[in-house]
């Protein structure tokens, strides 16, 4: 029997970062000296308050289905976090609960995309943007930044990407994988070239916790007519050390796309985790937020430490991030390939980046400092010393 796979099956391709870490991992299996930075994954470990949350649940035998979107105390206290956090109204039938935020993205693209639709993707992006774009027949558009732009889009770029098939625009702040993070008037500029369309604003705000001299200013909160138009992502696998535990949440007014996506969940995953669901509510209405700043303030004193490495570095460089826990680190000046520089660079010194081309970005390499200051330390000496060579 000869089976064929479906031709929607094979427009996506595996994830980049994924198989950076499986064989980093295969490699440290084998007894290599392996130091990975290419995960996009806290080192910390969940807070105390959260797992009590989760054991109390399985020992009350809180373990059977739950209505899909979640629990109403969760709904509620993701409401409550939005209204607090980020000046946002939602009731709980605003909002739908999912296994992580990319299930999030997922039901969203399946929900409003159809083929030939254009989505709007800056770039450096998150690798799965494009890939559920075009597993739901429509097509991205890459909007290019660079370090001199912050790798931020302009006002002017974002215009000029605009045509009668846009459909959506994907903001991601902070972003994985540059740190950038969008300020108020920036979004606000953003803002005034949506106006007058129907398009549609995905904006991913995961690292909106782990901020570092910039304030986080959430993308449906700039105006009304934002607030219609965006559909609000978010979670806690990044700000809480949560990536595990499967948690993400999308919000928006719009009650027929919440009620398509409650559709179509229910016909594929069900309902998230109940242990998860129950273990959230803390995290959301703040019971953990001195741990969080904890993590951000280690994040900080990393990134500042890790950027001034690699600028001393000949031949590399770093804009400083605003946010999230990554370097995008800069090495058009050593190499033509980063997925060649990235083989080479785990081969001979077994420190493992994700190279920048995974994000849509030739000439640079994704560094996580999502790992303790020692490590990141000897994972630049080791970068130091590789470069050194090819020149």
């Amino acid at each position: 029997m000869e089976l064929k796979l479906s031709d929607r099956i094979q427009t996506l391709s595996p994830s980049l970062t994924i198989a950076i870490s499986s064989l980093a991992r295969d490699l440290k299996a084998e007894g290599k000296d392996i130091l990975s930075f290419s995960a996009g994954e806290p080192d910390f470990g969940t807070p105390r308050r959260i797992k009590d949350e989760a054991i109390k649940a399985i020992e009350e035998g809180f373990t059977q289905y739950t209505a899909v979107p979640g629990i109403p105390a969760l709904l509620d206290a993701v409401a409550t976090k939005l209204e607090r956090d980020n000046n946002l109204t939602y009731t709980p039938s605003d909002i739908i609960v999912s296994n992580g935020a990319k299930q999030s993205l997922f039901n969203l693209f399946q929900a409003v995309l159809n083929p030939d639709d254009e989505v709007i993707i800056p770039a450096p992006y998150w690798v799965t943007y494009p890939e559920l774009v075009k597993y739901a027949g429509a097509n991205p558009v890459t909007i290019m930044t660079d370090d001199i732009s912050g790798f931020k889009i302009t006002p002017k770029q974002l215009k000029d990407a605009i045509t009668p098939k846009t459909k959506m625009l994907i903001l991601t702040s902070p972003s994985n994988p540059t740190g950038s993070v969008y300020s108020k008037e920036e979004l606000e500029a953003l803002a005034e070239v949506l106006k007058g369309t129907d398009i549609l604003v995905a904006s991913d705000e995961m690292y909106e916790k782990l901020v570092y001299g910039i304030d986080f200013t959430a993308t449906a909160s700039i105006s009304e007519d934002m607030y219609q138009r965006t559909v609000t992502i978010n979670g806690l696998s990044k700000s809480v050390a949560m990536t595990g535990w499967r948690f993400g949440y999308l919000a928006s007014p719009n009650k027929a796309l919440i009620a398509a996506m409650n559709k179509l969940q229910s016909q594929s995953t069900s309902n998230i985790n109940s242990i998860t669901q129950k273990a959230a509510i803390p995290a959301l209405l703040g019971e953990v937020d001195d741990e969080i700043e904890q993590m951000r303030q280690a994040f900080e004193a990393r990134a500042k430490e890790a950027v001034k490495l690699f600028n001393e570095i000949d031949g590399l460089s770093v804009i400083e991030p605003q946010g999230a826990f990554y370097l995008f680190v800069n090495i058009k000046d050593v190499a033509d390939k980063s997925i060649d520089f990235c083989k080479e660079l785990l081969q001979e010194t077994g420190v493992a980046v994700v190279p920048g081309i995974g994000f849509g970005a030739e000439g640079y390499f994704r560094f996580s400092f999502a790992t303790d200051i020692t490590t990141i330390r000897e994972g630049i000496r080791r970068i130091e010393k590789f470069v050194q060579s090819k020149r």
